[in-house]
């Protein structure tokens, strides 16, 4: 049943297409070509892993082993890595490594971020970034800015917050990630800054003004639980293209670390199902992070 493994199987994300410059955006296409070759290698371990597994734990042992090995890959090729395109804090290869903890929860602004748009200049009275060109990045963050708030219309939510509540295949509702909007995302927006100044880092010109949206991280230890049903659905002998689109949206919910988990999930998933389902698995959409992180459950967990 296991598949071969292309740069096919990997489309590339539009939030790291952070250019309109078309050279730029055909080097940042290129990195499709180091996941299908970690893919490839990550699959044959996993094959020989499988086999050799006769129980479920075993199973289940042997996915964790290829999520580790992804994310030292994911780790590696940061550290190969200079800088990234855009405008944004010093690129550290670290945070690859970095697990979140309930004091870093990770939160990742949505909706028009001027920062994603080429040759964006910084205002300091409105405390964003004003003109530019657009980028894929940029179109893709405004779209989803607007889906998140037509989920708190959808789901008559009137505060601040929108908690996305997930169901396990087991009957548990566990907490996931959180959409976050008005007064309470401004004051996101000042604990960022303060983070990333406590890093020494230059935090003058973090785009905390506007009308921001944010999406926020499970808490950790809900974060652990649904990591766990996401390996517990795959290391089912029968899994389904059905169950493994499901074990898909609980990994993008359940990121391990603070820089790189979406392209470990990306790089992990496609692995898995090559070795699981073969030409069945489903497609990996390049939206897959966003979609998970704002669309909930009843869409973003469908094959």
């Amino acid at each position: 049943m296991t598949a071969s493994i292309t740069t096919e199987h990997f489309p590339v994300s539009p939030l790291a297409l952070r250019t309109a410059d078309p050279a730029k955006q055909a080097r940042i296409r290129a990195f499709a070509a180091d996941q299908a070759a970690a893919a490839s290698t990550v699959r044959d371990a996993l094959t020989k892993m499988l086999a050799a597994a006769d129980t479920l734990a075993g199973r289940t042992a042997a996915l964790h082993l290829a999520h580790q090995d992804v994310t030292t890959w994911r780790y590696e090729t940061a550290l190969r890595a200079s800088d990234r395109l855009g405008t944004g804090i010093t690129y550290s290869p670290e945070r690859f490594r970095t697990p979140i903890t309930a004091a870093t929860i990770n939160y990742d602004r949505i909706g028009p971020v001027g920062r994603l748009r080429d040759g964006a200049a910084w205002d300091e009275v409105s405390r964003t970034y004003q003109g530019g060109t657009a980028t894929p990045a940029y179109d893709a963050m405004v779209a989803y800015g607007r889906a998140a708030i037509d989920r708190f219309t959808a789901e008559g939510v009137t505060g601040d917050v929108l908690q996305n509540w997930i169901r396990l295949p087991d009957g548990r509702r566990v907490a996931g990630n959180r959409i976050i909007r008005g007064a309470t995302a401004h004051q996101i927006g000042t604990e960022l800054a303060t983070r990333v100044a406590a890093r020494g880092l230059d935090a003058s010109r973090m785009e905390t003004g506007g009308n921001p949206i944010y999406t926020a991280t499970a808490h950790p230890t809900d974060g652990d639980r649904l990591f766990a049903a996401a390996m517990e659905l795959l290391a089912d002998p029968q899994v389904t293209p059905e169950s493994f689109a499901t074990a898909r949206y609980l990994l993008f919910q359940s990121p391990r670390t603070k820089k790189g988990s979406d392209a470990v999930t990306r790089t992990f998933t496609v692995t898995v199902g090559a070795v699981l389902l073969g030409a069945d698995a489903p497609a990996l959409p390049a939206d897959a992070d966003l979609r998970c992180y704002v669309l909930g459950q009843a869409t973003a967990a469908r094959p």
